[in-house]
């Protein structure tokens, strides 16, 4: 249909609703933006913690890619949760056969337990492949010290986030959620200039903030917003959901509230 803007993401499946790619397709839809998929990791898992992770063959995870460029108009992939090397070379080869024209990257590596979630052959082909690809990453403070080895404070991440672009991605949009103080800030280095957003620190926790950040940076690129304004609208929109945010389980993880998929709700 003609006027449809399409993205798609590329990472794992939340059964819970959370977080991945259930995360993902609700921003998409609240942006007013069609959501595609692409399936890496299924997960079992509620608000009480991960049961069981299965890892589809890779072969089927690039049908998956193909099939949705072959039929849409792509307008910017986001990708999340990779897991193994095997998958990442994959998603990489897929991304230089199909050449997207915007790639918005969260490096999904630290889970919020703290453990690492790739292991060293992972993570140099994060860095080697995906992060040359992409339009822009969108790090937390644990997963950009992990890429550059070594300590960020809030007083480094001014450099951190140059340092980062050294890996080749066209942007850093740095999350300073894990950074003590208020309000919380997050940088967007861009090659030109440096942004900062703030917003107040809330006391809630969200599950799948990251990946709703990155979902919201890709909707916006998709709409042909501006880099640092679709930034600026991303945070706008995790902190109005994070505000919103409801626990729909037993646990004591909180779901973000999205706003509703209508022209009203629309950020």
């Amino acid at each position: 249909m003609a006027g449809v803007v399409s993205a798609l993401t590329i990472a794992g499946s939340d059964s819970g609703g959370g977080a991945g790619i259930q995360a993902d397709l609700k921003t998409f839809a609240a942006f007013g933006v069609h959501g595609l998929s692409a399936i890496t990791a299924l997960t079992a898992q509620h608000t009480r913690g991960v049961t069981a992770v299965h890892v589809p063959p890779t072969d089927f995870l690039k049908a998956q890619i193909d099939a949705c460029f072959e039929d849409f108009d792509v307008g910017v992939v986001k990708i999340g949760m990779l897991g193994t090397a095997g998958v990442i070379e994959t998603v990489a080869d897929a991304l230089e056969q199909h050449r997207p024209r915007q790639v918005v990257l969260d490096p999904v590596m630290i889970a919020s337990s703290g453990a690492r979630l790739l292991d060293a052959d992972a993570l140099d082909a994060l860095r080697t492949r995906l992060l040359p690809m992409a339009t822009v990453i969108t790090p937390n403070i644990p997963e950009a010290e992990l890429l550059l080895e070594a300590a960020i404070s809030a007083e480094d991440a001014e450099v951190a986030v140059v340092e980062l672009l050294a890996y080749g991605c066209g942007a850093v949009l740095l999350k300073g959620g894990h950074h003590d103080g208020d309000p919380v800030v997050d940088l967007l280095q861009d090659g030109d200039r440096l942004h900062a957003f703030e917003h107040p620190r809330l006391a809630l926790e969200g599950h799948g903030t990251g990946c709703t950040l990155a979902s919201a940076v890709a909707a916006g690129l998709a709409l042909g917003r501006p880099l640092a304004e679709a930034c600026a609208a991303a945070g706008d929109y995790v902190h109005a959901a994070l505000r919103r945010a409801y626990r729909p389980g037993r646990g004591e993880v909180a779901v973000l509230g999205h706003l509703p998929p209508n022209a009203e709700g629309r950020p």
